[in-house]
């Protein structure tokens, strides 16, 4: 019974908060047009939750975001022929009977993310607490909004997802040089296979290649023990403010706190996540209107789910250690780097890479420099951070992982200059419509 209340006392708080925001929307044009992007950014935050509750993977969040905020788009500008530059999309034919409302979009993203995620269920109170504002008046935009989502979803069962289960099984290679389980969770790889699901705005993942890592060489003064003593020795004596952008950055769903004998999961943000965040961010200050907070969020997450996978194709193509293995290895038997090592291949730098190219996007949507204050981390207990740019952002992003201990060098510089090159052919290939 106890229960029961609380989920419909959170019930009507959450009727009553999209109640009040839609009667401030019929207020002025500007309020209307802050509060549709408001909304729009609170109910992807809801799709986030539960990704994070999910422990959703960093490339399978970048597909879901891809996803959930196309089928947002194609309620708002149905048949817009732009998307017909998908890879084998074709872009959603019927109309919605009534100018398309905030409401609708709202809907579109919640419902594809109620069919996609593992535990989208979870989106059900809200989508209802719409569909009872909606009423029967606009019951034909509900109708063809589901259709919409449906018309997506099937896109998705097309990309190669359904059959990773079904692959080859990854077996860590053997040697020195290649990528072992790490502590403390010593977890299996992360989607090994990705590299075979389809991406949505490049040709192939294979037209923008990282340059190949300095190969493993353990002698005292060669390209590799260079960049094994520059991790050790820049962690042994990181200064507070590298530690605090290294924890910023962090987003590590699989983060596990070990307390004696016991192990327990930290859920925190994906890197997709945040920069989805970050372009909520830019949208309400920038106060774009509905279309340009749609577009803008999808483009984003359209190059997070393609930079992924070109970054998981370098990743389990080079099967590079990573540092911590390196260092307990042959420097310091107890070494632990500051943050915990992700479960999946070093080469290249996930954070660098999409950080990047969402970083190259974003600036094409509004420009540089683009001064913002970055409060994605605070329920996860971190402050604040503000940024002059995008780019300095990314930049951040980046070196992160150095000072995190879980990232070499030229993991991170070839990260970055492939997330750069993503970014630009994307933003070179859609210049006019993203201006």
């Amino acid at each position: 019974m106890q229960k029961m209340i609380r989920r419909n006392t959170r019930r009507c708080r959450l009727h009553a908060l999209l109640l009040g925001m839609l009667l401030a929307a019929g207020s002025s044009a500007m309020a209307k047009q802050h509060t549709t992007t408001r909304l729009y950014v609170q109910m992807l935050k809801r799709v986030t939750d539960v990704m994070v509750e999910d422990v959703t993977s960093p490339v399978a969040a970048a597909r879901y975001y891809a996803y959930v905020t196309l089928s947002a788009a194609e309620v708002l500008q149905a048949g817009d022929q732009r998307f017909a530059a998908i890879n084998g999309y074709t872009p959603y034919q019927p109309k919605l009977s009534a100018p398309v409302d905030h409401q609708a979009v709202a809907f579109a993203m919640l419902r594809s993310g109620e069919r996609l995620l593992p535990s989208g269920y979870r989106l059900r109170p809200v989508i209802d607490s719409l569909l009872q504002m909606w009423g029967p008046a606009t019951q034909a935009n509900y109708v063809a909004a589901d259709s919409a989502v449906a018309h997506v979803v099937r896109f998705a069962a097309t990309d190669g997802f359904r059959q990773l289960s079904g692959l080859r099984r990854y077996t860590p290679v053997e040697g020195d040089a290649y990528w072992q389980p790490t502590p403390p969770g010593f977890l299996a790889p992360v989607e090994p296979q990705w590299r075979t699901i389809r991406p949505l705005l490049l040709p192939n993942v294979l037209v923008i290649r990282a340059a190949p890592p300095a190969p493993y060489d353990t002698s005292a003064n060669s390209a590799f023990m260079r960049l094994v003593k520059e991790v050790y020795d820049t962690c042994t004596r990181l200064s507070t403010a590298q530690q605090d952008i290294a924890m910023f950055w962090d987003c590590n769903p699989f983060a596990v706190q070990q307390i004696g004998h016991m192990e327990f999961g930290l859920k925190k943000i994906s890197p997709g996540g945040h920069w989805m965040g970050i372009t909520g961010i830019a949208c309400l200050e920038r106060n774009t209107d509905l279309a340009k907070t749609v577009m803008a969020h999808w483009w984003v997450a359209a190059t997070l789910h393609d930079a992924f996978i070109a970054c998981w194709h370098e990743k389990y193509s080079t099967n590079r250690v990573r540092p911590e293995t390196v260092i307990r290895r042959l420097v310091d038997v107890n070494w632990r780097p500051l943050l915990q090592t992700p479960p999946f291949p070093e080469y290249t730098s996930g954070h660098s890479v999409a950080s990047s190219a969402v970083a190259e996007v974003l600036t094409s949507l509004f420009g540089h420099p683009f001064a913002f204050s970055d409060d994605t981390e605070v329920e996860f207990g971190l402050p604040v951070r503000r940024f002059q740019s995008f780019r300095h952002a990314a930049e951040e992003a980046s070196i992160s992982r150095l000072y995190g201990g879980i990232h070499f060098r030229d993991a991170i510089e070839t990260g970055v200059t492939q997330g750069r090159q993503i970014g630009l052919a994307i933003v070179g290939k859609f210049r006019p419509v993203l201006k």
